[in-house]
């Protein structure tokens, strides 16, 4: 009889130990996720050294402004649907590119 109580202790402490290690294996990612800057600099947006945004320039040229003016409608469109303030603040992002592109373009 004693020794199915401690098999069951054992078993408990167990569960107990695999509950905290997924615990805080969730937290670890989430305080990871918080660290990230998901807006200004995303990082499945950057393999290799190369900024994805950058790249789509190069390749778009003149269209470049159409990109930018498309994802800024596309993040305010959604914003109230998928991930809120993140999606304004992505269309902002967006929206300085496009400043920014056309100051070039007026400069040159």
């Amino acid at each position: 009889m004693m020794g199915m109580y401690r098999e069951d202790v054992k078993r408990i402490y167990s569960q107990i130990g695999n509950e905290y290690r997924k615990m805080k294996q969730a937290q670890e990612q989430s305080d990871h996720k918080q660290t990230m800057d998901m807006v200004n600099n995303p990082p499945h947006y950057n393999k290799a050294g190369i900024e994805t945004i950058q790249a789509i320039k190069a390749m778009l040229g003149e269209g470049f402004k159409y990109y930018l003016q498309g994802n800024i409608m596309k993040y305010i469109w959604r914003y109230e649907y998928k991930d809120g303030v993140q999606d304004l603040e992505k269309a902002q992002w967006y929206l300085n590119e496009l400043i920014e592109d056309r100051k070039e373009d007026d400069t040159s």
